[in-house]
């Protein structure tokens, strides 16, 4: 079993920074893929915002070049670095593991981009 604790949201102003941490916890081996994925209004669909496996990340174009997924394979922890925020990135951030085969989600954490 694989548990995900994302940490590091809050409120933050337009043309702010935050930066999101995912760290796993459990019997886990390899070098997974993670990411994140966000949810900007209760009932709207959850959209993947930033992924990353061994070699590669890849980004929705809505954040290209705003956002940055990085991860430490060591810690079994995936970071999102948030920069030049705009108030529609305001959502709850979900970390995301695909391991083998199998989807393990965090519970979340929530960014706010307000003045």
């Amino acid at each position: 079993q694989v548990q995900l604790v994302e940490s590091g949201g809050g409120l933050v102003q337009p043309g702010g920074s935050l930066r999101l941490s995912c760290a796993a916890a459990g019997s886990i081996f390899g070098i997974n893929p993670m990411d994140w994925y966000r949810r900007q209004a209760p009932g709207k669909q959850r959209e993947l915002v930033a992924a990353s496996t061994r070699d590669s990340t890849n980004y929705a174009d809505s954040v290209k070049g705003r956002l940055t997924i990085s991860r430490d394979n060591a810690k079994n922890t995936v970071y999102l670095q948030m920069n030049s925020l705009k108030p529609e990135d305001t959502a709850v951030y979900y970390c995301h593991m695909l391991y083998y085969g199998m989807d393990f989600w965090g519970k979340g954490t929530l960014v706010t981009v307000s003045l």
